[in-house]
């Protein structure tokens, strides 16, 4: 059944910036609302970006107008453009999809594996 798959996390100084991709396993037909969440030591999953299948975006306070989120509906990818970091902003960042068609049907609430981002002070 088709998975999601993050990818671009990594170790960077404050002030720097990633990039966060997110992929379906295979080919898709179409996906609806897409979202990154993000859940450090000890705390929560949180909501950081989320965009729906129209393009409405949602961002969580704290990261607004420091990330960017998108989506390439042709490539079922969804992006997290995230600049100006921040030590709190180390997490694990996952990315889920409310659902997810495919030839062989549709999968609800799709979650990836997630990817480490650390930012060092």
């Amino acid at each position: 059944q088709v998975q999601l798959a993050e990818s671009g996390g990594g170790l960077v100084q404050a002030g720097g910036s990633l990039r966060l991709s997110c992929a379906a396993s295979e080919n898709i037909l179409s996906f609806g609302a897409m979202a990154w969440y993000r859940q450090a030591p000890g705390n929560q999953r949180e909501l950081v970006a989320a965009i729906s299948s129209g393009g409405r975006i949602n961002y969580a306070d704290s990261v607004k107008g420091r990330f960017t989120i998108s989506r390439d509906n042709a490539k079922g990818t969804v992006y997290l453009q995230m600049n100006s970091l921040k030590s709190e902003d180390t997490a694990v960042y996952y990315c889920n999809a409310d659902r997810i068609r495919t030839p062989a049907g549709i999968r609800f609430g799709v979650w990836g594996q997630g990817t480490q981002v650390t930012v060092s002070s």
